[in-house]
């Protein structure tokens, strides 16, 4: 019954995947959904950026092994990067009608400092896209019993995303994400309750995490605990904002208003939701001590299906794993989805092909999702990382590199080309030293490259430009995207 319902639940996401792609005409609708996205689907679409394969799978187990310490990162990085986002960058970015996070750098900066941006955005979502088709393959493998290897399961995950996406774009990114999101939610709470009867009620659950100093937040002791604290929550907290994915979400709402309220919005779920799987995870522990202790070691990734699949009945292992479908499905194709359009708009369409009628730029950005999926596909199948540590480490080149020219860029007034890219070579070239060679267990190599790259960025605009004139963001044209309206 599990296996069948997996098989109907997929062929129904990819047949409102083909539905959303009768909404597609041009370019602009493939990338961003035409700008027309409604409230509760620019929340649902926001709250679906994290949730997925990390928070359901990788989160929990690094909760039950390390605390809440451990989970700085994700959620708590995650939910902020959501909710910094809207409050502090939707508004002006809505306002430059944009088609990509490329084009602000291009136009606030210049072309060598949009190439540079676009080469580590599309370059960071290799880790971050591997791990969900990573998580897909497990779910197949888990549900089929075996049946279906893991690798197997990876290519027929990808292949399935791809379809859809590769039709529908942004649009069945958005319309997918708003069903799997009520999919979640329902199947979240409902497993929760469920488990929560194994175990003595949510209370006893909190009251032996607590026992065990697993809710200990923030560090006990001196800088060499605090700042790689800081180190690793900051990562995904700024390191993700300067993200194709989360800009997408902001500018393909009907309205700036919109735009923010979404984020805010999506953000706020994500961050309460995200607790639910880490509750499931530390229940397992409870409920059997021995086996999810052995577990731990062996394969943290496993204890949450494992512990559905053994204890308990297969109404709630259906609702279960529809739920992880859900979480994990939707943050691929929007994954999958990001960086491909951004590869064709900044780097295909402005250094390679430079002369493309809208219908050509929709082609190659639908070629371009089938070249990036092999190439995670190919990172996913011979990956030794967790899934947690996969996205993780996927937003400490954005940090580096991306961070600070876009803040800068939209809030200091003296901030040049010059700067921009002082501060992109000094951040990645800190980073990449710091990493090869003998990286501090104190300071993290992600937090020493943001420090080097806002210095760059100081330093580079105020000393004599040699660049020539930059653009004033006040005199930036704001109807980049109307080409492809025509």
């Amino acid at each position: 019954m599990l296996i069948w319902f997996v098989i109907i639940y997929l062929l129904v996401s990819i047949g409102i995947g083909l539905y959303a792609a009768t909404r597609v005409h041009n370019a602009k609708d493939f990338a961003i959904a035409g700008r027309h996205l409604p409230l509760p689907i620019v929340t649902a679409t926001v709250f679906a950026t994290w949730f997925g394969a990390e928070t359901v799978l990788g989160i929990s187990a690094t909760f039950v092994k390390e605390g809440m310490g451990g989970v700085v990162a994700d959620p708590f990085g995650a939910a902020l990067c959501l909710i910094l986002a809207g409050l502090f960058f939707a508004n002006k970015l809505y306002r430059m009608n944009l088609l990509t996070i490329g084009d602000f750098y291009r136009l606030r900066y210049n072309r060598t400092v949009e190439l540079i941006a676009a080469v580590t955005i599309v370059v960071s979502y290799l880790g971050w896209v591997s791990a969900q088709i990573m998580a897909l393959g497990l779910v197949f493998n888990v549900v089929s019993g075996g049946a279906v290897s893991t690798e197997m399961g990876m290519v027929i995950g990808a292949i399935i995303v791809l379809t859809y996406t590769t039709f529908g774009g942004m649009w069945s990114v958005a319309l997918l994400d708003f069903v799997q999101m009520t999919v979640i939610m329902g199947g979240m709470l409902f497993i929760a309750w469920f488990v929560s009867g194994m175990t003595g009620g949510v209370g006893a659950v909190v009251a032996h995490a607590e026992a065990a100093g697993k809710l200990n937040f923030f560090p006990q002791g001196d800088y060499t605990q605090w700042v790689p604290f800081i180190g690793a929550g900051i990562t995904l907290m700024l390191g993700s904002i300067p993200q194709q994915d989360v800009f997408q979400r902001i500018t393909a709402a009907k309205n700036q208003k919109t735009a923010v309220r979404g984020s805010v919005l999506g953000g706020s779920l994500y961050f309460v939701f995200a607790f639910v799987p880490m509750f499931l995870a530390y229940s397992a522990t409870l409920v059997d001590p021995k086996v999810f202790g052995a577990l731990l070691e062996q394969d943290s990734q496993l204890v949450l299906p494992t512990l559905i699949l053994e204890h308990t009945p297969v109404f709630a292992q259906v609702i279960f794993f529809g739920a992880l479908l859900s979480a994990i499905m939707s943050c691929s194709s929007a994954t999958l989805l990001a960086p491909s359009v951004a590869f064709t708009e900044n780097i295909l369409k402005h250094f390679v092909l430079k002369e493309m009628t809208d219908k050509q730029f929709l082609r190659a950005m639908r070629i371009t999702l089938w070249c990036f999926g092999a190439l995670v596909l190919g990172v996913a199948l011979n990956s030794e990382l967790s899934i947690f540590n996969m996205v993780e480490n996927a937003y400490k080149i954005t940090l580096v590199a991306a961070f600070i020219p876009l803040a800068f860029g939209l809030y200091w007034r003296k901030a040049n080309s010059q700067g921009a890219l002082t501060a992109m070579v000094l951040g990645l070239v800190s980073w990449l030293l710091c990493e090869i060679f003998e990286p501090s267990k104190i300071w993290p190599p992600q937090l020493v490259g943001l420090l080097v790259s806002l210095f760059g960025m100081v330093i580079g605009s105020l000393l004599p430009n040699w660049m020539g004139q930059h653009v004033e963001p006040h005199k930036q044209p704001n109807h980049h995207i109307v080409t492809q309206e025509n």
